[in-house]
């Protein structure tokens, strides 16, 4: 059944793996996610084993690099500069940034770029705000929603936390017509990222915690995207859930 269920509230892309976030007012979604999305991360030369990208998880201080692309520099979606903590401006792919990120690190690392995304799980993220709150008010914390690290922040017609997990399965589309649509293919289970404050790195364990006891863990939901286009604030979000006909084969539900 095709269903309404809210509006798009917020679009954010993480050029670089771990760094800060950029919120936008439109945005391009192509078959590897928002274009521009995670594009570039650092990896980690000390570790030969599994993966080998550098996260929040082991320096926090990432979130607090600020990704920027100057007008003389490359057109496109990629950024130019990384601006740092300390206000310094250095070029993505320049020594004195992998030079200022290992010394924070404690080890040599090198820049790296992938040009369909460099993702966890999927290359696109949903949560509502709703959620959000819930999260918040049960960790008795005021939460940035920039700590969820989500693509798309949905506004819920009918709020209610943890909304989300009904839609497994299911597919959203943005806006009328021939839009953007990701199909959901599992819920978003959390790690430390959501403990880190996105202003000053410091971590709330008890965020985490939190999702844990309200949730099993899980807060949002991942999404393989189904057609592309574009995405803009406003936009409303409809869900269609799928069903199982008698012979095995799956419907869509009128």
């Amino acid at each position: 059944m095709l269903t309404k269920i809210g509006h798009v509230e917020a679009i954010f892309r993480y050029p670089v793996k771990s760094m800060a976030g950029e919120r936008l007012e439109v945005a391009s979604l192509g078959w590897h996610g928002l274009e521009g999305d995670r594009r570039f991360a650092f990896r980690r030369m000390d570790d030969r084993g599994g993966s080998t990208r550098l996260t929040a998880s082991k320096l926090p201080e990432l979130v607090l690099f600020v990704p920027q692309r100057r007008e003389d520099g490359t057109p496109g979606e990629f950024p130019t500069h990384i601006r740092t903590p300390d206000g310094k401006e250095l070029p993505v792919f320049g020594e004195e940034l992998a030079e200022e990120i290992g010394r924070r690190y404690g080890a040599p690392v090198q820049m790296m770029q992938m040009n369909h995304g460099i993702f966890d799980e999927a290359s696109i993220s949903v949560i509502a705000t709703d959620t959000v709150r819930e999260i918040a008010r049960l960790a008795a914390r005021d939460l940035d929603i920039r700590r969820f690290r989500p693509n798309v922040v949905v506004r819920l017609l009918q709020p209610e936390a943890f909304q989300e997990n009904n839609w497994l399965g299911g597919v959203l589309s943005f806006g009328e017509d021939d839009t953007p649509a990701v199909t959901v293919t599992m819920p978003d289970v959390r790690c430390s990222m959501v403990n880190l404050d996105p202003d000053t790195a410091r971590s709330a364990p008890e965020v985490l915690k939190t999702i844990v006891r309200a949730n099993h863990n899980q807060a949002g939901i991942y999404g393989a995207v189904t057609r592309i286009g574009r995405l803009a604030i406003g936009q409303s979000v409809w869900l269609c859930m799928t069903t199982k006909s008698a012979g095995g084969q799956t419907a869509i539900s009128d």
